[in-house]
């Protein structure tokens, strides 16, 4: 009898697991969340790993940034967001492509300047507006808010990011690990270099409505970093951050929905809590390897 019991009792727990597991998605704008968490995680962590290789983290946060004046534009007349953010987008990738070269300014420097000046421009035409209420949903996303037609939309920037990636991918390594080899071989570095610039510009218009302005670059560093601590293989960090990334956005959404918190921050918080478990199992890797190359010295 208490073995019948304890076997029902199972069943039940596991039924209770399976219903809290999948109570979320009976909503269609969860289903339609998790498609846009899917797609903008694969095509920022995809390209996230050419921008931590490449350290350009901080024109990934910059491009993140910059686009808040192309959006407030469109918002104030009526045009299309996502178009609006696309040419600022554009328009900073290269503008900060074009400063970078410049032998009179570094490029942390120019990045700075456009960075600041941009971002300084999107806050005062935000200030012409009635409310800073409109922008919210700019500036720290809107997942569960996000329609089929965005999700169109962000499958067509996903795609194209993704197979541009794939395509230049042999290029796109090279230049990263060692650019004056692929200088000599004949492979134009800067052309590449604005390649990924206008890439990057597309995959943060992607991600405005997922995660806003605000949390992008989290969800373009976070994940390629995690993958760059357990792996130094290309393909296999590619893999490991599209994972990291699906499986934060899955976190996100359930803390969004139980929790009733920012589903934008919780994507991001889930990306670093990662990071921080990766970080842990790579220094407890390396300490038990001291340990282990301490033991060998001492037997001999």
């Amino acid at each position: 009898m208490f073995v019948l019991i304890s076997k029902q009792k199972g069943g039940a727990d596991v039924n209770e697991m399976i219903e809290w597991l999948i109570a979320p998605f009976r909503f269609s704008f969860m289903q339609t969340a998790l498609a846009a968490a899917a797609l903008v995680g694969v095509a920022c962590a995809m390209i996230g790993v050419y921008v931590v290789l490449r350290r350009m983290a901080f024109i990934g946060d910059a491009l993140a940034h910059t686009i808040l004046p192309g959006v407030v534009i469109a918002y104030l007349n009526e045009w299309s967001l996502s178009g609006g953010a696309l040419i600022a987008g554009l328009a900073t990738a290269l503008g900060i492509g074009w400063l970078s070269r410049r032998q009179a300014i570094r490029e942390d420097t120019a990045i700075g300047i456009v960075f600041t000046g941009m971002f300084a421009l999107g806050v005062l035409l935000m200030s012409t507006a009635r409310s800073f209420r409109d922008f919210t949903h700019i500036l720290f996303g809107n997942i569960l808010g996000v329609t089929m037609s965005d999700v169109g939309l962000i499958a067509a920037i996903a795609a194209g990011v993704v197979g541009a990636l794939l395509i230049f991918n042999k290029e796109l390594e090279l230049t990263s690990f060692d650019p004056i080899y692929a200088e000599v071989i004949g492979l134009k570095a800067a052309r590449l270099r604005y390649l990924l610039l206008i890439l990057l510009a597309f995959t943060v218009v992607g991600s405005i409505q997922v995660v806003g302005v605000v949390l992008t670059s989290a969800m373009l560093i976070t994940p390629a970093a995690a993958a760059g601590l357990l792996t130094q293989r290309l393909g296999r960090m590619m893999a490991l951050s599209v994972g990291i990334a699906a499986l934060s956005g899955v976190i996100g959404l359930y803390a969004s929905f139980y929790a009733n918190v920012s589903s934008g921050a919780a994507i991001v918080l889930a990306c670093t809590g990662v990071f921080a478990a990766a970080w842990m199992a790579r220094s407890l890797r390396e300490l038990a390897a001291r340990r282990g190359d301490g033991a060998d010295d001492g037997d001999l």
